[in-house]
């Protein structure tokens, strides 16, 4: 079934055409750029937003994950697709709100949260290689636990995981300790969990408690990872890996109040600092700043851009929560209503 102007919480969008989104009650797809949207929501599943984990690795295959709110942080259950949403078949799991990724059809991971507090917080690490029927638990430093682990430490507020395979992943998050770097990775399948040595952070980032979003792989080789820098004010750093993260060089700009980035391949990327758009053609050497011809300011809620031309905005009116759908074809120049 059509759904008419859907007000969108999240979007995903594969290339200027196929994309998925995410309402407070559905899970939509459109094949026009925003344009038409279809309902395929999982039948028995009433309630989306932002309690909902979804990864969606092609147009066809589709995982979204439920926590279990009763069972919390041990239970949920997650949703699978693999014909673009006309059928969907689910599981229950044995942890509840989780970063999910999937390398391919069959292969995943999960870095579940077992509660935070205090500057801490407690995960477990799961994979599958039958597509998310079965799980298996190769980490947690649950301190209740007796398989706990303290490689990967339970101080620190976590921010994703992303693996290169089955057995290399990386861990990011942010500590109240400065200069920091709170990236981690295992080689092992999880098991096993090590500081990242080989990234060193710009003096200006020394004196101040850094935080590091999860690492972007764009290629089997390259790789990208952003550092957010408190100060008086706010800076971005932008990493980059050209060895499937055993190194990482510094690029030289530091983007004044960056929040959403989007790494589109080796050389490309696109970032947002609340006024601009900050485009780089040359793997973060050299950045183009853009004026949007709309004043986004409090509305911006996200993006997703799926080159340096094309890409959306999801907005929210701050005073009647209305949110609208906004599309751009020439960089973030110039900005039309999709979903008005």
């Amino acid at each position: 079934p059509l759904v008419d102007a859907p007000s969108l919480v999240s979007i995903r969008f594969l290339n200027e055409l196929d994309g998925w989104g995410v309402t407070e009650t559905q899970i939509v797809r459109t094949n026009d750029g925003g344009i038409t949207w279809y309902n395929v929501t999982p039948p028995a599943l009433t309630q989306v937003g932002y309690s909902v984990s979804t990864f969606i690795l092609d147009n066809a295959h589709v995982w979204i994950q439920v926590p279990d709110m009763a069972n919390y942080p041990n239970a949920g259950t997650l949703y699978r697709t693999s014909d673009a949403g006309l059928t969907w078949t689910f599981v229950t799991t044995p942890f509840s709100s989780a970063n999910m990724i999937f390398i391919d059809n069959n292969n995943g991971w999960v870095l579940a949260d077992l509660g935070a507090g205090a500057g801490s917080q407690g995960v477990a690490v799961f994979q599958t290689t039958d597509g998310g029927a079965t799980w298996t638990q190769t980490y947690t430093n649950d301190p209740n636990s007796p398989s706990a682990g303290e490689s990967l430490p339970l101080g620190g507020l976590k921010t994703g995981l992303t693996p290169l395979n089955m057995q290399t992943a990386w861990v990011s998050g942010v500590t109240y300790s400065d200069g920091t770097v709170y990236l981690y990775r295992t080689d092992d399948g999880g098991a096993n969990w090590a500081q990242v040595t080989t990234l060193a952070l710009p003096p200006v980032a020394q004196t101040t408690q850094v935080g590091f979003e999860p690492v972007k792989f764009v290629a089997a080789q390259d790789a990208f990872v952003t550092v957010r820098i408190p100060s008086d004010q706010s800076q971005l750093a932008v990493f980059t890996s050209n060895d499937a993260g055993n190194t990482w060089s510094f690029t030289p700009t530091l983007i004044p109040n960056g929040g959403s980035v989007d790494f589109l391949s080796a050389t490309e990327a696109v970032i947002y600092n609340g006024e601009q758009f900050y485009v780089t053609r040359d793997a973060a050497r050299t950045w183009s700043i853009i004026p949007p011809n709309v004043v986004f300011g409090d509305s911006f809620a996200m993006m997703d851009f799926v080159n340096t031309l094309t890409g959306w905005v999801i907005t929210i009116d701050p005073t009647t929560s209305h949110r609208s759908l906004y599309r751009t074809s020439d960089g973030g120049l110039t900005w039309f209503p999709v979903i008005p």
